[in-house]
């Protein structure tokens, strides 16, 4: 494989993919509605099977579709994975109509750097190294479709799928935007993610008489006061970002239940959290309270890999004999899928998609040319690996 031919390959093909980039942020598919995320996966498997490539949909009921498209199925060789999430955060509407608009070198709209763009980069390095006959081994991509929720609405199963489809693979690339000021930094170490809900029960009376009663809203304030003192950016950080207690003002609450998302860099920080969560539930400030503590959701940290350091050598070598930049490392207190596929001993590298800004937000963006960019990173690995 030559790489000037391939780069000009990816080149030639850019204004069909921007087009295409544009195309799918306008269909918006926030996690929980799953028409938009399903025709975001028929989009892209219908135009992988006009391309002869292998597509295998994961039909699923609560969430929407996940996908695998491979080129070069039949090739007996470990394969190169690349990764997308399809589903984005924000309502349907509140981007306007379109969702889309392009200026000034940037593409804005839901989606758009997380991660769809991701997603249209890894499609367009395949499809350059269709076109120039690459058959060395097998190029996978695993369309993800609700990694926002931490694969909450699936129940896990999209996340069994992308471990299953990435088993054995030299390489797995998961196509989040890339870091640092250059677009040449990329996530090796996550911080995982734990959510729970901490239900308060206490003792309703009239407010004229408060002091027979047993505020569920008090004792929530005072565990919500404890949670919080964990702040650590290196250890254990606690968010308590939703709550809701009461009925009228004039009358004790008997219940307040509150949302928490604690993160943590270790599995042995995930255990220390446990622990002190259970003691906090445990404890009873208000004399007539009680707690219920479950576990909404759970993502593990990303560790540091040596196998994942060893890859991310071994393409920084791909990439200084092909003139393209070298990736340097940066760690993450956000969550993504890349941490469950380290965790099943893959090798894997974090955030290697198109450069963008202001993610999660209404004004998120990519630059438009960050596409090629990133559609070059990825097609090298596939190619020289």
């Amino acid at each position: 494989m030559d790489s000037l031919k391939l780069f000009e390959k990816i080149e030639a093909l850019q204004a069909e993919y921007v087009k295409m980039w544009e195309t799918v942020c306008n269909i918006e598919s926030p996690t929980d509605y799953k028409p938009g995320v399903d025709a975001v996966c028929d989009f892209f498997v219908k135009l992988a099977e006009t391309k002869g490539w292998k597509t295998e949909v994961l039909q699923l009921e609560t969430a929407g579709n996940a996908a695998c498209i491979t080129m070069n199925p039949d090739v007996n060789a470990p394969a190169v994975v690349f990764s997308g999430h399809m589903d984005t955060v924000h309502p349907v509407g509140s981007f306007g109509t379109p969702a889309v608009r392009i200026t000034d070198g940037k593409i804005f709209g839901p989606g758009t750097q997380d991660c769809k763009g991701g997603i249209v980069a890894s499609v367009l390095a395949m499809d350059a190294l269709d076109h120039l006959g690459f058959r060395s081994r097998p190029v996978k991509l695993i369309l993800q479709s609700d990694e926002e929720t931490g694969s909450a609405n699936s129940g896990g199963k999209t996340l069994s799928f992308m471990v299953q489809q990435a088993t054995g693979a030299a390489a797995f690339l998961n196509a989040e935007a890339i870091a640092g000021k250059e677009g040449d930094t990329v996530v090796m170490e996550r911080k995982g993610i734990l959510r729970q809900r901490f239900t308060v029960l206490g003792k309703a009376v009239h407010a004229a008489r408060c002091d027979l009663g047993a505020s569920a809203v008090a004792e929530a304030a005072y565990k919500i006061i404890e949670l919080e003192k964990m702040k650590d950016p290196e250890g254990l950080t606690c968010n308590c970002g939703v709550i809701h207690g009461g009925t009228a003002t004039n009358s004790v609450p008997d219940s307040c239940c509150f949302e928490t998302d604690i993160r943590y860099a270790t599995e042995a920080q995930y255990q220390q959290a446990l622990k002190i969560t259970r003691e906090i539930a445990e404890t009873v400030y208000v004399p007539g309270c009680r707690c219920e503590l479950t576990q909404e959701s759970y993502r593990p940290p990303m560790e540091k890999s040596e196998k994942s350091h060893l890859l991310l050598e071994r393409i920084n070598e791909i990439y200084r004999q092909r003139g393209l930049p070298r990736l340097k490392t940066t760690k993450s207190a956000g969550g993504s899928d890349a941490s469950y596929i380290t965790a099943a001993g893959i090798p894997c590298i974090d955030s290697i998609g198109p450069r963008g800004g202001k993610m999660h937000s209404l004004d998120e963006f990519a630059y438009v040319d960050g596409l090629p960019e990133a559609a070059k990173r990825l097609a090298c690995v596939a190619a020289f690996l």
